[in-house]
């Protein structure tokens, strides 16, 4: 299984989930995707980043062009959220050109065929 390269030194912004990804104001409705899939909201933000930290490695990578800012990688995984419920997490990840991190660009929920969050 390819794992996400220099997985335990990945950078995860925690603006990413703070003024976005769980910011109900900006996030175009992924934060209540995560908050009924996963229960994560903006009071618990760090767990959401410590249970894609420790699992990260858990899951395949899969590598993308480099479209002149660094290599991308898309990381699906399945996780167990602070509501007991799973849900499969899509994690976008860069190897940037410029600071030589390899740090998240996007998270989402994944919606199964039919599934209504």
């Amino acid at each position: 299984m390819n794992i996400l390269p220099r997985h335990e030194k990945a950078v995860i912004p925690i603006e990413k989930f703070t003024k976005y990804a769980l910011e109900p104001k900006n996030s175009k409705g992924k934060y209540a995707a995560f908050e009924t899939a996963l229960g994560y909201n903006l009071e618990n933000y760090q767990k959401l980043i410590d249970n894609i930290k420790s699992n990260i490695n858990n899951f395949p990578a899969v590598k993308h062009p480099d479209k002149g800012h660094g290599t991308r990688y898309s990381v699906e995984m399945e996780l167990m959220g602070e509501n007991g419920k799973v849900a499969r997490v899509i994690t976008a990840w860069i190897d940037d050109n410029k600071t030589g991190d390899m740090r998240l660009i996007s998270a989402y929920i994944k919606k199964r065929k039919g599934e209504q969050l």
